[in-house]
């Protein structure tokens, strides 16, 4: 049996900065590898941050709202920089890395999670299919595309 050490990562994002909050995610890569862990898996959304204020906002609020828009403009393209960067991190620290964040994809926003290989590689991206509740308000749904395993330098990862 293969022993993987791994960590569920909590980080707190740097609140409206997509670049401040994956400094922290890169940052925590380095840290996690220097305590020996293999596989790492972050929050849902942590880049650039989770989107609370449609807990507290109407519809046409959030459609219409300056927060909607902030999130919109910080938001992760796939490819992008931000993409790259945590790649290399993961290249570097030798770390496969699960992370949520939210993608941009033309006008629409999803719940993503990405998965880096621990040669940097970005080998999965999972759109969350059904947004919950108000979420509906933020994000779109994903096409179940990502719903299947790959083989990752520390095992087969599925994300869900």
């Amino acid at each position: 049996m293969t022993v993987v050490r791994a960590s569920s990562v909590q980080l707190s994002p740097v609140l409206y900065s997509r670049e401040g909050t994956i400094e922290k995610v890169i940052a925590k890569i380095h840290e996690l590898r220097k305590q020996g862990v293999q596989f790492a898996t972050f929050p849902e959304t942590v880049v650039p941050y989770y989107p609370y204020f449609s807990i507290v906002q109407s519809g046409y609020q959030i459609l219409r709202g300056r927060e909607f828009l902030k999130l919109l403009d910080q938001s992760v393209t796939v490819p992008s920089l931000a993409t790259e960067a945590i790649g290399k991190a993961c290249r570097q620290a030798g770390v496969v890395v699960s992370i949520g964040v939210n993608e941009r994809d033309g006008g629409t926003l999803y719940n993503t999670h990405l998965l880096f290989d621990a040669d940097g590689t970005l080998i999965q991206r999972r759109r969350k299919m059904t947004p919950t509740h108000y979420e509906r308000m933020i994000w779109g749904q994903g096409d179940g595309s990502g719903l299947r395993t790959v083989d990752s330098k520390v095992a087969r990862i599925g994300m869900f």
